[in-house]
């Protein structure tokens, strides 16, 4: 008995994800503590702090609602990873980033789009 209190115990004071409700309608591929962004980071400089899936979520006021994630105002949520962090651009890295915008574009009339930073481990990228 004692040992599945403290298992249990466990399993809750690790639990990746603040609001449990809304982990349950996370995409494929995504945790709760992927990271989003990088705030106050000066760029090539130094890392920011790290804006994870669970902070955006938390801002969003996200939750589940049949099976999809969506924001305080019911508009499903959809993850859309950036393109864009090369050392070296490819030669056709205008036309990559040109698609890129177009699909964000068409993406935010139909979703509260989270855009996924293309280098999630913040470090400068040369």
């Amino acid at each position: 008995m004692h040992w599945l209190i403290i298992v249990s115990f466990l399993s809750l004071s690790f639990a990746p994800c603040a609001k449990p409700s809304r982990c349950r309608c996370l995409p494929k591929g995504i945790q709760s503590t992927d990271v989003v962004n990088y705030r106050g980071a000066k760029p090539f400089l130094q890392k920011g702090k790290a804006i994870t899936v669970e902070d955006t979520l938390a801002k969003l006021n996200a939750h589940c609602e049949k099976g999809r994630l969506v924001d305080g105002s019911g508009k499903q949520i959809y993850f859309f990873h950036l393109k864009g962090c090369w050392g070296n651009p490819p030669n056709d890295y205008q036309e990559i980033l040109e698609q890129q915008n177009k699909e964000l574009i068409k993406l935010k009339k139909r979703y509260t789009v989270i855009e996924m930073t293309c280098n999630p481990s913040g470090e400068p990228i040369s």
